[in-house]
């Protein structure tokens, strides 16, 4: 019984299929607390990640708890809001909870975060983000590079008055790296990415498409704007279209992130598509592994230009 529920993958599935009947028909649970105390292991690993608003996360999220689950391993998430301070409380807690292992979103938290981390000798690795740099292993992707690329692509469309609505960077490595990537593909063509046509907004419908009419009411106004992420780019787009202005044809807009909306705007977006869903298995694996003792590499996941028609070349 033990070994059905500890390690279901490990056990035929008719004997696995007999155990489950009988805990159902007994209401038996597990006792964590004694089972920590038995295997100094609780068979939970702890996630926390920036909000549960944004299909993004959910999509990793999700494929990172199918993969655990099927291993014997619960998930508990937790979000921060992109708030370290809120970030290190949850850690804290998940601590607390006796987690054998952390999941943890991008890069950009204190060094004395990643000190209590490792003085605990509980494993994690980060998610979303690649430091080539080292530190702690990662499974994620260049966001600079993927940036970069995007950026070529609208400069490749003919493209020079170009404006940006990114996520906040303070504390978020990832909207950082795609600033950094649109503004180095922009100054090797020749063109500036500075205020008032770069602005930093919350990862918010509303706010975007306030961002994108007023860029739009600047003297020269762009031709196209690239968006930190895809929930940028829909309410940039809803903005436009409040403010009279068709999208390609006025003023063409790009994002980032390949979520499911992304599809069905009108019209559909171009931007750039990440294996959320494979980084999430990837990072589960990762961790199984380290809490067995095993040594793991970071994982450099790729990218793709998904091009659809809210980019037009410009005449």
């Amino acid at each position: 019984m033990s070994r059905a529920l500890n390690a279901p993958h490990t056990v035929r599935p008719a004997t696995r299929e007999r155990v489950e009947n009988a805990v159902a028909a007994l209401g038996y649970t597990p006792h964590f607390a004694a089972r920590a105390l038995a295997g100094k292991r609780t068979n939970t690993i702890g996630a926390v990640i920036p909000t549960m608003e944004n299909a993004i996360f959910a999509r990793g999220v999700q494929a990172m708890e199918e993969e655990l689950s099927a291993r014997g391993v619960t998930l508990l998430v937790a979000t921060a809001h992109y708030d370290a301070a809120r970030e290190a409380r949850q850690v804290r807690a998940l601590l607390a909870r006796g987690v054998d292992a952390l999941a943890l979103i991008g890069r950009a938290r204190p060094d004395d975060a990643y000190a209590a981390l490792r003085a605990r000798g509980v494993p994690f690795v980060t998610l979303w983000s690649a430091d080539a740099a080292g530190g702690p292993p990662f499974v994620g992707f260049d966001n600079r590079a993927a940036a970069q690329a995007m950026a070529a692509l609208v400069l490749d469309h003919g493209h020079r008055r170009i404006a940006m609505i990114a996520g906040v960077a303070a504390g978020n490595d990832r909207a950082a790296a795609r600033i950094e990537g649109v503004r180095a593909a922009l100054t090797g063509a020749g063109v500036a990415l500075a205020a008032p046509y770069l602005v930093e907004e919350p990862y918010d419908l509303d706010a975007a498409s306030a961002a994108a009419r007023a860029l739009m009411a600047l003297d020269p106004a762009p031709t196209a704007i690239i968006c930190g992420n895809d929930v940028l780019a829909a309410g940039a787009m809803r903005g436009l279209k409040d403010a009279g202005l068709r999208v390609p044809a006025d003023v063409s807009v790009v994002g980032y992130d390949d979520i499911d909306l992304a599809t069905v705007l009108d019209p559909p977006l171009t931007t750039i598509r990440v294996p959320h869903r494979r980084m999430g298995r990837a990072a589960a694996d990762m961790l199984l592994r380290m809490i067995a003792g095993e040594s793991v590499a970071s994982r450099l996941l790729e990218f793709e230009i998904v091009q659809r028609r809210s980019l037009a070349r410009r005449g």
